[in-house]
């Protein structure tokens, strides 16, 4: 069936009763937040709404974190007015996204208007970043994770007495953060807080703005926590999450899930390269970033200025940084 659509952004033509909605050749932010924009007005327009809405991704051929960001909300905004949103003749560089975030296994995918079958998922990973692909920056995280590894080795047995003898639990602390497009991975860091320390949260006044939690005398934090923040020495496991792939050595700030939940679509933006150990956030905002509006923004300068040598720059700065009084981690 030839069907021949509207050139709006966007445009809804009707396929055998049902929406269909045609993606563009690329889903980035200002694409990204139309398409919210135009799917919720969709949503918002009549009481009879139909059970379902096709989206046709047949011409689309680059999708990053933004129209991953925006896709999310449009499946929700769909789910609540008993709508299912399915995605329509989805490309390889499509289908690699939706494989790597796990969103191919929440939303309906069809070769066809008539059966739902998932095309082949691309072997190749989806491009958000020329740092993503780096086979260069890939070796100096793995290098330096392995050196950062056999440094947290030695300091292993002083670390975990002091945490134990200081507050009764765990050494390791296990949290669920979001990584590349949105992925969700378990951070591991030496235990600086109380046991309950997630179920105090919302006792605990956020001092602020925006999708981040901060407090600068959160009292959740133990004696030795402070100290082991203070000195960064509660991130050393994470070299760990670098060697698996899961973060970097420098990058984004790693953000909780309940943070992305509350992300507008162009903050989204943040999450096209991997998170990092330290990055712009470390070494120019560290804990004096109280405005979640100044992350994106360093976030966001970090993508246009990455280079091999500016990451090398950058972990040199932070270990600078690391003996300063007031260089507590983030």
């Amino acid at each position: 069936m030839t069907i021949q659509t509207p050139q709006t952004p966007f445009p809804i033509v009707i396929v055998d009763n049902y929406p269909v909605m045609k993606m563009p050749k690329r889903l980035t932010v200002l694409e990204a937040v139309h398409f919210k924009q135009v799917c919720h007005q969709f949503l918002a327009s009549s009481a009879d709404l139909p059970k379902q809405l096709i989206l046709d991704f047949s011409d689309t051929e680059f999708m990053d974190s933004s129209g991953v960001g925006a896709l999310v909300h449009n499946f929700k905004s769909a789910k609540s007015k008993n709508v299912t949103l399915i995605l329509y003749q989805t490309p390889p560089p499509v289908m690699a996204v939706l494989s790597m975030t796990g969103l191919d296994e929440v939303i309906p995918i069809t070769t066809t208007l008539e059966t739902y079958e998932s095309p082949t998922t691309s072997r190749h990973p989806p491009e958000t970043h020329p740092s993503v692909r780096s086979w260069i920056k890939r070796a100096i995280d793995i290098v330096g994770s392995l050196v950062g590894l056999l440094i947290t080795a030695v300091l292993f047995i002083p670390i975990a007495l002091t945490i134990k003898l200081d507050s009764p639990g765990p050494i390791f602390f296990h949290q669920t953060r979001c990584g590349w497009l949105g992925k969700r991975f378990q951070i591991i860091k030496f235990r600086s807080m109380c046991t309950d320390a997630e179920a105090l949260k919302q006792t605990v006044t956020n001092q602020a703005k925006g999708a981040i939690f901060k407090n600068t005398n959160d009292p959740r934090i133990t004696k030795v926590g402070r100290f082991l923040r203070r000195t960064s020495l509660d991130e050393l496991p994470q070299f760990l999450n670098v060697l698996k792939g899961e973060m970097s050595l420098v990058g984004t700030r790693p953000p909780t899930p309940d943070e992305v939940e509350r992300y507008e679509v162009p903050q989204w933006q943040r999450l096209n390269v991997k998170p990092g150990m330290t990055g712009e956030w470390q070494v120019y905002g560290r804990s004096r970033i109280t405005n979640f509006e100044q992350v994106i923004e360093l976030d966001l300068r970090y993508q246009k200025n990455w280079s091999h040598w500016y990451d090398l720059q950058l972990i040199f700065k932070t270990v600078l940084i690391l003996f300063h009084k007031n260089s507590g981690a983030v």
